[in-house]
């Protein structure tokens, strides 16, 4: 059973991801979905937990949702939520062939 954040680290979370990250979002989705690539023109982060991280993404209107696991596998505590998206991010960058920004 994948471990459940309190809400307000989610809501804290998905705040940081769609408002200073959407970019990114994007990238990912592009990076993850299957099939993947151009045809994602939307993506919003609507949630996570423990094992993975999950967005919304739109393909010309339509909607569905996708689910991506985190790259170190599971996780328990708030601080490593950002580490498990950076790195989501740059196995994205990797796989679409994306020079990454440095990380803060």
């Amino acid at each position: 059973m994948p471990h459940d954040f309190d809400a307000d680290v989610i809501t804290a979370v998905l705040r940081h991801m769609n408002g200073d990250h959407t970019d990114d979002n994007l990238l990912i989705a592009r990076a993850f979905a299957e099939p993947p690539a151009e045809a994602i023109d939307a993506s919003v982060m609507i949630g996570f937990d423990g094992e993975a991280g999950v967005w919304e993404i739109s393909r010309g209107g339509t909607t569905s949702e996708l689910r991506v696991p985190w790259p170190g596998g599971p996780i328990t505590e708030r601080r490593e939520v950002r580490r498990e998206v950076v790195a989501l991010y740059d196995v994205a960058c990797e796989r679409l062939g994306v020079e990454p920004r440095p990380h803060d």
